[in-house]
């Protein structure tokens, strides 16, 4: 098989869509050998701010000498993104080498019934390609949920739940307490945790947590504070358990400060057991962070700004960093959503401080379509767009030079308006 060949087999399991449940992905890690016992690992959970976590604490890691594993999802404009190893994403080759070795495993229980989904695939794959890498660390994002996720097969050394709120009703139910539960599934007996969770979410994790005899850092607003920035770089004071912190950073919104803070949190919890961090390489690792598609600015004059925010508590940041952050004459707003989202409240948050709306729709067959968002926005001077870049095309082409495009809705949305910008 080739690279081509091995990618459409991958995707051929995405019709068997999302199954919760561990007995797949540990059968066949079981059989390539639990490669997730073979190095340390961070476990990160949560709703919003995952990916920037994971990037933060990969760079940190990294400036300190580590080898590090990153697998995150989903991938903005390349498959190989979802797995890094010291900044660099996987090789075509690997990728073959590393479909060759699980399809013989998959192809078996096909055979028996037993299908398993793309992510536990993609999953199984990762872990084995951190343990042929032979990293040090290797920090794993959960994909939906915690509790049934395929992840969570892992032995961490950490774990971490950035926040919680609605998302995925229909899969981890309509109460914010069982959203809470399903997230709280990731917690491990003895395993420290970090948190940024509150309110009734928090009340049900630090009862797991109690539970597990686990540890609990609880990130709040008390520590940490914004004390200067522009619209392309910020900085902030921390208030860890051990010290206090002063790190700049360049990816911009004020909430970025519980996201520095959390993977303060659990850099102080590795350093407590025993990891060597040196300060330099925490400030260092901060400033070096790179994470695209999120608050990213690509283009000035006019300002283009890449959001994938993709649920409610997302796209508040987005209009709230906006608001706060970013001077403009227009805001021209590029929307594109996937049809399984809470498509009216992301609508009613983001759309009233918008001066021009285009929407639009991402090549992903989940996509919402774009004359349903335009009723759904109840406005009749909206533009519709079929595709993301005739999207850009349009916005380019009206916005002058003090306006701000902004491209947001979906993580897919972004990947292809980042495909033709960049």
């Amino acid at each position: 098989m080739n690279y081509k060949e091995c990618i459409d087999w991958l995707y051929s399991f995405e019709k068997f869509g999302i199954k919760l449940g561990l007995d797949r992905i540990k059968h066949i890690c079981k059989k390539l050998g639990n490669p997730q016992n073979s190095y340390k690992i961070i476990h990160v959970g949560g709703t919003n701010g995952k990916g920037s976590v994971c990037k933060f604490l990969e760079s940190v890691l990294v400036k300190g000498g580590y080898k590090v594993g990153t697998y995150t999802s989903p991938h903005l404009q390349r498959f190989s993104e979802r797995f890094v190893i010291n900044n660099k994403e996987i090789s075509e080759s690997d990728i073959v080498k590393l479909v060759l070795e699980i399809k013989i495993i998959v192809d078996e229980m096909v055979k028996d019934g037993n299908i398993p989904t793309f992510f536990e695939i993609i999953t199984a794959m990762a872990f084995q390609y951190f343990k042929n890498k032979n990293v040090d660390f290797a920090i794993i994002e959960v994909g939906l949920g915690g509790r049934f996720d395929a992840t969570n097969i892992v032995d961490p050394i950490a774990t971490i739940i950035t926040n919680v709120s609605y998302e995925h009703e229909k899969i981890l139910g309509d109460k914010i307490e069982d959203i809470s539960f399903e997230k709280a599934g990731i917690i491990k007996k003895g395993i420290p945790i970090i948190t940024a969770v509150t309110g009734k979410a928090l009340d049900v994790i630090k009862k797991i947590a109690l539970e597990n005899n686990s540890t609990i850092t609880i990130i709040d607003s008390d520590s940490w504070i914004k004390t200067r920035g522009e619209n392309n770089w910020q900085e902030f004071q921390i208030y860890g358990s051990l010290k206090e912190y002063n790190v700049r950073t360049s990816i911009i919104g004020k909430h970025q400060g519980e996201n520095i803070a959390l993977a303060i949190g659990a850099i102080e919890t590795l350093q407590m057991n025993g990891i060597y961090i040196t300060d330099e390489s925490i400030f260092e690792g901060f400033e070096k962070t790179r994470n695209p598609g999120r608050m990213e600015i690509v283009r000035n004059k006019p300002l283009v700004l890449l959001d994938g925010a993709h649920n409610v508590a997302g796209i508040t940041y987005l209009r709230n960093t906006l608001e706060e952050e970013f001077i403009y004459e227009k805001l021209i707003l590029i929307i594109g959503i996937l049809s399984d989202k809470n498509i009216k409240a992301i609508l009613d948050i983001i759309t009233p401080i918008a001066d021009i709306i285009v929407v639009t729709k991402s090549q992903n067959i989940r996509a919402f379509e774009p004359l349903s968002l335009k009723k759904m926005i109840g406005k009749n001077d909206i533009i519709v767009k079929d595709r993301v870049f005739d999207a850009i095309k349009y916005a380019k082409k009206i916005a002058k030079y003090n306006d701000v495009i902004c491209i947001t809705g979906s993580l897919y949305t972004v990947g292809e308006a980042r495909d033709y910008l960049v």
